[in-house]
């Protein structure tokens, strides 16, 4: 039976141990002696548009190259995430994901289904989706959910139809997560009511980007946000969010917070112009923006995050909880996400310095 030794990141711990495996993880034990590298769960990406040139919205094809670049990275589950188009485009995109998931990829991630970020947001907070912004109507819903594959919508709440879309959602088992919203703290705090009442779970869209900010008197969503029960993800690429900002969510929201990378296709590629959603972006010095200067997706990877976090004091324990307990927590992947006896064996192997080595899923090195 397989076997990988170094020092495991254990959900309250880091002993020098071993994991024996198959598909699964069989045992999970101490040892005396292993090499000086990190063995740490599998990352779980719940919100990725692209990488290596390739989009969600390009098809079958680029998912598979987008995912497979991030695997690269230590993600070993994946959900490829729409943006704003036309409508059709949309459901091309949701369509070519569910194809995916049929079948998944060899020697690639897991694809555990689609984030389907836009078109159901506002308007007026756009961020760098493109201008085809809809109500999320019944009809719409219906067909989003029939591909199967919606396993996260980004909703703005304050839009027509939203409540009875986020109940729809959420009878279908969707993570129904408030972003590209201009809606007030009461607002977000009714829907995050109505989110759990139906019996589902709330989540933000990169906390703090593209909705409105704390203020004395108008707490906004963030604050209905942090102090509810509703999870939220987090753009720690240290140009979406300060390092201070950070420590103030993770200290606030703990094991409510996890990692995205909403990487583009221009991740992994030398910086200059690029695109996003069929509009002309610019990678500099590790920031996408549109030309007027606003920010644009990432070219985050989910190992950097991981090393800015421990850059800000955040314990290697904790920090890797953001990037795959917590994730996994949220999207209800009870399978995975701890280095734990029964779990996926899905590890990333990383060096004294949090450079990956290796990646396996389901107990075949992948990288």
């Amino acid at each position: 039976m397989p076997n990988l030794s170094g020092h495991l990141v254990l959900p309250d711990r880091i002993i020098a141990g071993t994991l024996e495996f198959s598909e699964t993880i069989t045992a999970v034990s101490e040892t005396a002696s292993v090499p000086d590298r990190y063995i740490l769960p599998g990352f779980i990406d719940g919100h990725v548009h692209g990488g290596n040139g390739a989009d969600t919205m390009d098809g079958v094809s680029a998912i598979h190259t987008l995912s497979r670049f991030h695997a690269t990275h230590g993600t070993t589950t994946i959900l490829p995430t729409t943006i704003t188009r036309p409508w059709a485009d949309v459901m091309d995109a949701l369509h070519a994901v569910a194809e995916v998931v049929r079948t998944q990829i060899p020697n690639g991630p897991v694809v555990h289904g689609a984030h389907l970020e836009g078109p159901f947001v506002s308007p007026h907070k756009l961020g760098a989706q493109p201008p085809y912004a809809i109500p999320p109507s019944a009809e719409r819903v219906n067909e989003a959910l029939a591909t199967g594959c919606v396993k996260v919508v980004t909703l703005a709440p304050e839009l027509d139809h939203a409540e009875q879309a986020m109940e729809r959602f959420v009878a279908a088992s969707v993570r129904v997560s408030m972003g590209h919203t201009v809606a007030s703290y009461e607002q977000t705090e009714h829907a995050i009511c109505r989110v759990c009442a139906a019996g589902g779970i709330a989540g933000a869209t990169h906390l703090f980007n593209a909705m409105a900010p704390i203020t004395s008197r108008k707490p906004g969503p963030v604050t209905a946000l942090m102090c509810s029960d509703a999870y939220a993800e987090l753009i720690f690429d240290t140009h979406h969010v300060h390092t201070a900002t950070f420590k103030l969510a993770h200290k606030v929201m703990g094991d409510r917070l996890l990692f995205v990378t909403d990487a583009m296709r221009a991740t992994g590629l030398p910086e200059g112009p690029s695109q996003l959603g069929g509009q002309d972006v610019i990678v500099k010095d590790g920031a996408v923006r549109l030309p007027d200067g606003s920010l644009a997706g990432s070219v985050l990877t989910l190992d950097v995050a991981l090393r800015n976090a421990l850059q800000t004091g955040t314990p290697l324990v904790k920090a890797a909880a953001l990037l795959s307990t917590n994730p996994a927590a949220y999207l209800g992947l009870t399978d995975r996400g701890t280095l734990e006896a029964g779990k996926r064996a899905d590890y990333v192997v990383m060096d004294s310095t949090f450079m990956v080595q290796e990646v396996w899923v389901g107990g075949q090195r992948i990288h």
